[in-house]
């Protein structure tokens, strides 16, 4: 802020230099040039200025390692609920990546579970904590499966386009993150086509791409997230009783060999080059609470707790016998509330 105030009184004081020297006469608007040129001069020379530049113009990795870890970890915090696995390895690792200067490759999260337990809303927090504008960002780049790759015919022209997509946007921005969606849907074998740029090279063609970041979301594996969680609870231990240790080689193995899946038999998981596998629990009824309540004060509204307890109990549960599991996770929340408000 000081260094931003001396520039400026450098800018004003080049601007009335004319004015307070006892030179000769100058035409009036000579004079007026003279000063526009000057202040012209001072400010492009304060917008230059890397730091301050940035701050009229989005430039690539906007928030720098602890801030950017801190704002992840905040966000988190306060709006998921009933994942400590995710809040836990997310964290851990992007913090992590961020603050080590010399990556060896880039870092690569895949994200698992049903519908609506926030793998999409996760994404959103982890580019929000890199780049104030987020999802919105020109440096993070979103993919979904069935809008972008939907013919199986076309794949060698979708392995090319994503390529070169990938090299030309690292190449701007070495800090881009690349978010897929739907993996589940993707045809076998195309995601194989960017393992050049996740795995340990130095340089490619002479772009690094050790500093770029990309998160895989799929509904793949969530029978196996499900059937451990269902474990533990028959078992009588809570769900924060479950660490990672418990679900991540079940759930790799699960997703590498499910036909369903984009990653069925992929190179990116045989080569070990996805760093985290990370599970998303399916969502209980207090969880499913936790959304509407949250939805509706982030609406300006007053909660009424009758229509909350309401809407959670209209969700649908699994298993059919316990009815533990919100079936759609707090993906219907949204639409609930406009039918009982009046907003």
């Amino acid at each position: 802020m000081n260094l931003r105030r001396g520039v400026l009184r450098a800018a004003l004081g080049l601007a009335l230099l004319p004015l307070l020297s006892p030179a000769s006469a100058v035409e009036p608007i000579s004079l007026g040039l003279a000063i526009a040129g000057a202040a012209a001069s001072a400010l492009t020379g304060f917008i230059s200025y890397p730091r301050l530049y940035c701050y009229f113009k989005e430039c690539c990795l906007q928030r720098r390692d602890q801030r950017a870890a801190a704002a992840l970890q905040g966000d988190l915090d306060k709006k998921l609920f009933g994942q400590h696995l995710v809040n836990k390895v997310i964290v851990k690792a992007v913090r992590g990546f961020l603050n080590n200067s010399n990556a060896k490759k880039p870092l690569a999260l895949s994200l698992h579970g049903w519908t609506g337990t926030g793998k999409n809303f996760v994404s959103k927090i982890v580019a929000e904590s890199i780049y104030k504008r987020g999802l919105q960002s020109k440096f993070v780049h979103q993919f979904v499966a069935t809008l972008h790759f939907p013919h199986a015919h076309s794949i060698s022209l979708y392995k090319d386009q994503l390529q070169s997509w990938i090299r030309g946007n690292v190449s701007i921005c070495p800090r881009s993150l690349f978010i897929f969606d739907e993996m589940d849907k993707m045809h076998a074998g195309l995601i194989d086509s960017i393992k050049p740029f996740l795995d340990y090279y130095e340089l490619l063609d002479g772009v690094s791409y050790r500093q770029a970041i990309f998160i895989f979301l799929s509904n793949a594996g969530a029978e196996k997230i499900t059937e451990v969680a269902l474990d533990f609870w028959r078992n009588g231990r809570t769900r924060e009783d479950i660490q990672l240790t418990d679900i991540q080689n079940a759930l790799s193995v699960s997703v590498f060999n499910n036909k369903n899946s984009g990653f069925w038999h992929s190179t990116l998981i045989d080569r070990n080059l996805i760093d985290y596998f990370v599970p998303f629990l399916p969502l209980e009824y207090k969880h499913v609470k936790m959304c509407v309540r949250v939805e509706i004060e982030s609406r300006g509204y007053a909660v009424d707790e009758d229509i909350l307890t309401r809407i959670a109990d209209e969700m649908t549960y699994f298993p059919r016998e316990e009815r533990i599991y919100s079936d759609k996770g707090c993906k219907t929340v949204d639409a609930k509330l406009d039918y009982y408000y009046d907003f």
